[in-house]
């Protein structure tokens, strides 16, 4: 088993946390994991980009070839599409509806999510709102990642150990508060068709 995943965003939407929730959870499991710096302008409004891989076997490099990603995880819509030749033809993209418009000439959202639609295996989902409804404003990526979890490879019970232990310092409102951001998505998920869970 391998999965290699693009986590795509703009700073300060918590891609480091997806990718720390992800490798916490795949080391607990026993398997390898290689990650690539983030890249691009990690403050507060930049866009940020990082390789995440995971498998059974161990692993060369931490850079995923053009074409071979299994996933691309965004909080962020127009970001989502910029990495798309980088996945596979197989591949799902996972992403949040809600734009951080952090530039002048950002597209008109409705064609951004017109794309997305048009990839085959594709799950978009309003995880701003999503978090908001649970009081868990600041779980958005968790939603994101929830709506991504049937998609690793993992099994879900690691996903919520590895936030248990992650958030661990901020208490259990914390904690609870990311289990239920990490629930809602995995349901929306669940509810899409045609679903292809692998």
């Amino acid at each position: 088993m391998t999965k290699d995943i693009i986590l795509a965003g703009v700073g300060g939407q918590g891609i480091l946390s997806i990718a720390a929730v992800i490798g916490t959870a795949a080391l607990d499991a026993g398997l390898f994991l290689k990650q690539a710096e983030v890249h691009g302008m990690s403050q507060r409004g930049g866009d940020v980009q990082s390789n995440l891989r995971i498998s059974d076997k161990e692993i060369l490099s931490d850079l995923i070839p053009y074409g071979k990603a299994d996933l691309i995880i965004s909080v962020e819509p127009m970001e989502s599409l910029r990495y798309l030749p980088l996945l596979s033809k197989n591949g799902w993209l996972i992403t949040s509806t809600t734009p951080h418009i952090n530039i002048p000439n950002y597209p008109d959202i409705q064609e951004v999510i017109l794309e997305i639609e048009k990839l085959p295996n594709h799950v978009k989902l309003d995880a701003k709102g999503i978090a908001m409804e649970l009081d868990a404003r600041r779980s958005e990526n968790i939603v994101i990642l929830g709506a991504a979890s049937p998609y690793l490879g993992l099994e879900y019970a690691w996903l919520e150990k590895a936030i248990a232990t992650i958030f661990k310092s901020k208490g259990e409102d914390v904690i609870q508060k990311n289990l239920d951001a990490l629930k809602a998505g995995r349901e929306v998920a669940e509810n899409s068709r045609p679903l292809k869970i692998t």
